[in-house]
């Protein structure tokens, strides 16, 4: 496969770097440390891309039955090459193919700040969850400077292309508290990961 083929997720998912490799498996670890005390029976992954983290909630045996939706098709046809097991299906987060409290736990991760409306996105994540909803973003101003001084995106100050929106630890609790009430903030470095539940 051409490289400009290549999902830039897939990149950072399979990095050599050390760095990378000890900042992503951080980041999972404190997701599932979030995701798995709960013990929901079913799991949505709200634009779940190639499938990265709907496997590690597969292989962290959270959830008896575990979905992913995904709107790039090219994405789709990725993750069903990398994780044959993995139950993904095209939709928009705009508008979720589900009923109303259709899922236990819906968790999206690195999706809201590559989102025109992130607000609508959430309104669509708490309506289909029962009760919990686990939500990850870039921490910034540190995504972008962890960026910028690794030499990533150095005309773009390390912000990353496609995101569009940047929120802080405080912003982004605010922003989340208008339509679901917030548990527990973690902050594997650089994102910062959200427990919450429906009011």
């Amino acid at each position: 496969m051409d490289k400009a083929q290549i999902p830039t997720n897939y990149i950072k998912h399979t990095s050599k770097n050390p760095l990378q490799k000890f900042l992503i498996n951080n980041f999972y670890s404190t997701l599932v440390s979030l995701a798995k005390p709960l013990s929901p029976k079913t799991v949505l992954d709200a634009g779940c891309g190639e499938g990265f983290t709907l496997n590690k909630l597969m292989l962290n045996q959270i959830g008896q039955s575990i979905e992913g939706v995904e709107y790039t098709k090219e994405a789709i046809a990725f993750g069903k090459k990398l994780f044959p097991k993995a139950n993904i299906k095209h939709g928009s987060i705009y508008d979720l193919p589900y009923k109303d409290n259709s899922f236990d736990l819906v968790v999206c991760t690195e999706v809201l700040e590559h989102l025109e409306d992130p607000k609508k996105a959430m309104s669509e994540i708490a309506r289909v969850s029962k009760k919990y909803v686990v939500l990850s973003v870039p921490n910034e101003p540190f995504f972008m400077l962890s960026n910028f001084f690794r030499g990533k995106n150095l005309s773009r100050l390390g912000n990353e292309p496609g995101h569009i929106n940047h929120w802080t630890i405080i912003s982004f609790q605010n922003f989340l508290e208008e339509a679901l009430k917030i548990r527990t903030s973690r902050f594997p470095f650089p994102w910062i990961l959200i427990l919450a539940e429906k009011h």
